[in-house]
């Protein structure tokens, strides 16, 4: 017989459009992202599967996924101005 199968939440998509964000939702967004990020790189003794755990862990998710999606934008426009300058 099968074990059960424990489903972690889905983790946050990236970050929508930020031009279209107010500059205090961002804030507030990149906050939760730090703070999670230093709970899980100081944090002792840290339970992934209960307690503030699991969002923290999704915070990070949603934080890598957001730096690679503003890089992939930054290399596009990087590429674009250097083909301009040619």
């Amino acid at each position: 017989m099968a074990g059960p199968n424990i489903a972690r939440r889905p983790a946050p998509a990236p970050s929508p459009n930020v031009n279209t964000q107010e500059p205090s939702d961002l804030l507030e967004n990149k906050l939760a992202q730090l703070r999670s990020l230093t709970w899980i790189c100081y944090g002792g003794g840290i339970d992934w599967h209960d307690g503030a755990g699991p969002q923290h862990l999704d915070n990070v998710l949603w934080l890598v996924a957001d730096l690679a999606l503003e890089t992939e934008e930054l290399h596009q426009r990087s590429e674009a101005a250097r083909l301009a300058g040619r």
